[in-house]
Protein backbone atom coordinates (compact mmCIF):
# COMPACT_ATOMS: atom_id res chain seq x y z
CA UNK A 1 0.00 0.00 0.00
CA UNK A 2 1.37 3.17 -1.02
CA UNK A 3 1.93 5.66 1.53
CA UNK A 4 1.44 9.58 0.82
CA UNK A 5 3.92 11.97 2.47
CA UNK A 6 2.00 15.52 3.43
CA UNK A 7 3.01 18.29 1.14
CA UNK A 8 4.21 20.20 3.93
CA UNK A 9 6.61 17.92 4.63
CA UNK A 10 7.66 16.68 1.57
CA UNK A 11 7.95 20.44 -0.01
CA UNK A 12 9.93 21.69 2.90
CA UNK A 13 12.92 18.72 2.37
CA UNK A 14 12.66 19.13 -1.25
CA UNK A 15 13.16 22.84 -0.57
CA UNK A 16 16.08 21.93 1.63
CA UNK A 17 17.43 19.81 -1.50
CA UNK A 18 17.20 22.55 -3.37
CA UNK A 19 19.41 25.07 -1.12
CA UNK A 20 21.98 22.24 -0.93
CA UNK A 21 22.47 22.43 -4.33
CA UNK A 22 20.90 18.80 -5.95
CA UNK A 23 18.07 18.85 -8.16
CA UNK A 24 14.38 17.59 -7.50
CA UNK A 25 12.01 15.32 -9.61
CA UNK A 26 8.36 15.70 -8.21
CA UNK A 27 5.21 14.19 -9.63
CA UNK A 28 2.58 16.91 -9.71
CA UNK A 29 -0.50 16.42 -7.67
CA UNK A 30 -3.45 19.07 -8.79
CA UNK A 31 -5.15 20.44 -11.87
CA UNK A 32 -4.12 23.96 -11.94
CA UNK A 33 -1.08 23.24 -14.61
CA UNK A 34 -3.58 22.02 -16.85
CA UNK A 35 -2.96 20.95 -19.89
CA UNK A 36 0.60 21.15 -19.94
CA UNK A 37 0.99 18.81 -16.23
CA UNK A 38 -1.51 16.43 -15.31
CA UNK A 39 -2.37 15.46 -12.07
CA UNK A 40 -0.17 12.43 -10.82
CA UNK A 41 0.63 11.60 -14.17
CA UNK A 42 3.25 14.01 -14.68
CA UNK A 43 6.73 14.96 -12.69
CA UNK A 44 9.03 18.11 -12.85
CA UNK A 45 12.72 18.25 -12.42
CA UNK A 46 13.24 21.80 -10.31
CA UNK A 47 16.74 23.01 -9.51
CA UNK A 48 17.66 25.97 -7.22
CA UNK A 49 16.05 29.41 -7.49
CA UNK A 50 18.94 31.68 -8.78
CA UNK A 51 17.03 33.75 -10.30
CA UNK A 52 13.36 33.49 -11.86
CA UNK A 53 12.52 35.16 -15.08
CA UNK A 54 8.63 35.90 -16.30
CA UNK A 55 7.09 32.93 -17.76
CA UNK A 56 8.82 30.33 -16.21
CA UNK A 57 7.50 27.84 -14.03
CA UNK A 58 8.22 27.85 -10.29
CA UNK A 59 7.40 26.28 -6.67
CA UNK A 60 7.01 29.14 -4.56
CA UNK A 61 6.22 29.04 -0.35
CA UNK A 62 3.37 31.63 -0.83
CA UNK A 63 2.45 30.92 2.63
CA UNK A 64 4.37 28.97 5.51
CA UNK A 65 4.21 25.20 4.20
CA UNK A 66 2.10 26.17 1.28
CA UNK A 67 3.85 25.82 -2.11
CA UNK A 68 2.77 25.76 -5.23
CA UNK A 69 3.91 25.07 -8.73
CA UNK A 70 2.88 27.77 -11.06
CA UNK A 71 4.26 29.92 -13.71
CA UNK A 72 6.00 33.55 -13.12
CA UNK A 73 3.23 35.70 -15.26
CA UNK A 74 4.54 39.05 -13.41
CA UNK A 75 7.67 40.38 -12.02
CA UNK A 76 7.85 43.70 -10.34
CA UNK A 77 11.09 44.43 -8.05
CA UNK A 78 11.29 41.34 -5.47
CA UNK A 79 7.31 40.91 -6.23
CA UNK A 80 6.44 37.89 -7.98
CA UNK A 81 2.81 37.09 -9.77
CA UNK A 82 2.47 33.47 -10.37
CA UNK A 83 -0.73 31.71 -12.08
CA UNK A 84 -1.22 28.02 -13.07
CA UNK A 85 -1.97 27.25 -16.41
CA UNK A 86 -5.42 26.01 -16.09
CA UNK A 87 -6.54 28.61 -14.05
CA UNK A 88 -9.25 31.42 -14.92
CA UNK A 89 -8.47 33.92 -12.97
CA UNK A 90 -6.54 34.33 -9.29
CA UNK A 91 -3.18 34.87 -8.62
CA UNK A 92 -0.95 34.36 -6.36
CA UNK A 93 1.64 36.82 -4.65
CA UNK A 94 5.20 36.41 -3.00
CA UNK A 95 8.19 37.85 -2.89
CA UNK A 96 11.67 36.46 -4.81
CA UNK A 97 13.11 35.08 -1.88
CA UNK A 98 9.91 32.76 -1.55
CA UNK A 99 10.86 30.75 -5.24
CA UNK A 100 12.26 28.25 -4.28
CA UNK A 101 12.96 26.33 -7.27
CA UNK A 102 12.84 26.88 -10.67
CA UNK A 103 11.75 23.92 -13.36
CA UNK A 104 14.29 22.95 -15.46
CA UNK A 105 12.35 20.12 -16.95
CA UNK A 106 9.02 18.22 -17.93
CA UNK A 107 8.32 14.95 -17.66
CA UNK A 108 5.31 14.39 -19.68
CA UNK A 109 3.98 10.70 -20.22
CA UNK A 110 7.59 9.34 -20.06
CA UNK A 111 8.84 12.20 -22.55
CA UNK A 112 11.74 14.57 -20.82
CA UNK A 113 10.92 18.12 -22.46
CA UNK A 114 13.39 20.66 -21.17
CA UNK A 115 12.41 24.29 -20.57
CA UNK A 116 14.27 25.66 -23.67
CA UNK A 117 12.40 23.11 -25.77
CA UNK A 118 11.12 24.76 -29.45
CA UNK A 119 7.59 22.73 -28.25
CA UNK A 120 7.48 23.84 -24.88
CA UNK A 121 8.33 27.26 -25.95
CA UNK A 122 5.76 27.59 -28.40
CA UNK A 123 3.00 25.76 -25.94
CA UNK A 124 4.21 28.58 -23.42
CA UNK A 125 4.23 31.81 -26.45
CA UNK A 126 0.58 30.15 -27.44
CA UNK A 127 -1.46 29.34 -24.48
CA UNK A 128 -0.75 32.82 -22.52
CA UNK A 129 -2.08 34.71 -25.54
CA UNK A 130 -4.71 32.37 -25.41
CA UNK A 131 -6.48 33.57 -22.17
CA UNK A 132 -9.76 34.78 -23.07
CA UNK A 133 -10.41 31.37 -24.74
CA UNK A 134 -8.72 29.49 -21.95
CA UNK A 135 -11.98 28.41 -20.51
CA UNK A 136 -13.50 27.21 -23.37
CA UNK A 137 -9.93 25.34 -24.48
CA UNK A 138 -10.04 23.65 -20.66
CA UNK A 139 -13.48 22.49 -21.11
CA UNK A 140 -12.41 20.62 -24.63
CA UNK A 141 -9.21 19.25 -23.10
CA UNK A 142 -11.74 17.45 -19.66
CA UNK A 143 -14.12 16.40 -22.48
CA UNK A 144 -11.23 14.35 -24.29
CA UNK A 145 -9.43 13.29 -21.00
CA UNK A 146 -13.41 12.04 -20.15
CA UNK A 147 -14.27 10.33 -23.50
CA UNK A 148 -10.61 9.04 -23.49
CA UNK A 149 -10.96 7.17 -20.35
CA UNK A 150 -14.73 6.27 -21.12
CA UNK A 151 -13.37 4.31 -24.57
CA UNK A 152 -10.54 2.89 -22.98
CA UNK A 153 -12.88 1.14 -19.87
CA UNK A 154 -14.90 -0.38 -23.05
CA UNK A 155 -11.41 -1.83 -24.52
CA UNK A 156 -10.80 -3.18 -21.14
CA UNK A 157 -14.45 -4.36 -20.95
CA UNK A 158 -14.39 -6.18 -24.44
CA UNK A 159 -11.25 -8.26 -23.76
Amino acid sequence: MKELIPNEILLGCAKQMLAEGHTVTLRVAGYSMRPLLEHRRDSVVLAAAEGCKLHDVVLAEIEPDHYVLHRVVALQGENVTLMGDGNLYGCEHCLRGDVVGVVTNFLRRGNDYGCDNRLVRCYVAVWLRMRTIRRWLLLGYRIQLKMGKLISGKKENLS
